[in-house]
């Protein structure tokens, strides 16, 4: 029995947001989303791509026919409100049911989709149905490293004003060749680093100017920031961007700048790059 552990409203929004060349949501077995709560509820609004729970004339949890729980990377469960694995309540009552087969830990939402749904409004839909190129067609949104504060995106969602819109950003640093005319639009303040994405592009001169600017693009500037204001170590910052995008991977020359950067910010160097994960 694999379990059950609490999902915190961040890891949902991250996990709902990953994607490599298309949205991690288009692959069968990567997240099952399971609303737990009355039909009425769901039918009105509810949490993209999930399903509502079915229930057999016991009280049952009935699994959709297509899920096939043992391969299943994500199982989360959310009611309305549930904030503890002590609660009683049709989440816990679907995730004990799930737990006997999955190979992963259930996951249930704390504070159900009441919290979720205040903090990420935009991602609430009375949608059902979702086809495979539906699916493939969503815009993810950017990850969140420190809940309403700081995210981490690409150029394509960084100059989609509605994205911007949605998550009430106020200042961007662009670290890329390019400057779109959409930045011109977007109501908020725009830092450009002119730079490639190659190994030789000197990117540790200008952590320290956009560590004060606050909000960043790349990953490595990214981690920097995590470095320079919370004095995390490379290690720590790098275990910290992993878990919220889980395909992050900086150029070689970056991840020695960063282990330079972790030298000046913390006066010694404590993480090995040498190490394979980096």
């Amino acid at each position: 029995m694999a379990g059950k552990v609490l999902c915190e409203a961040t890891k949902l929004y991250n996990i709902l947001n990953q994607y490599t060349f298309l949205p991690r949501l288009a692959e069968s077995n990567y997240l099952c989303l399971i609303d737990a709560r009355a039909a009425e509820s769901y039918n009105f609004s509810h949490i993209i791509t999930a399903r509502n729970a079915k229930w057999d004339s016991d009280g049952k949890f009935i699994m959709p026919l297509d899920v096939e729980v043992e391969s299943m990377r994500y199982i989360i469960v959310y009611d309305s409100s549930t904030h503890s694995l002590s609660d009683s309540g049709p989440a816990i009552d679907c995730a004990d049911s799930i737990e006997k087969s999955s190979q992963f830990p259930v996951q249930i939402l704390s504070g159900g989709y009441e919290k979720f749904s205040a903090l990420y409004p935009f991602l609430r839909t009375p949608k059902i149905l979702y086809n495979i190129r539906e699916l493939e067609s969503l815009n993810p949104y950017p990850v969140e490293i420190l809940p309403g504060k700081l995210y981490m995106g690409d150029y394509r969602q960084a100059t989609n004003l509605q994205i911007l819109k949605d998550l009430k950003l106020n200042a961007l640093v662009n670290v890329s060749d390019e400057c779109s005319l959409v930045f011109q639009k977007a109501n908020c303040t725009v830092l450009h680093i002119r730079m490639a994405d190659s190994a030789e592009a000197d990117l540790i001169t200008s952590f320290e100017r956009m560590c004060v600017f606050i909000v960043s693009r790349c990953c490595a500037v990214t981690m920097a920031y995590l470095m320079y204001h919370l004095k995390y170590t490379l290690k720590e910052a790098w275990n910290h961007i992993q878990q919220c995008k889980a395909n992050m991977k900086p150029n070689r020359g970056f991840v020695q700048q960063l282990s330079d950067w972790e030298l000046q910010t913390l006066g010694k160097m404590v993480t090995d790059i040498s190490e394979p994960n980096y």
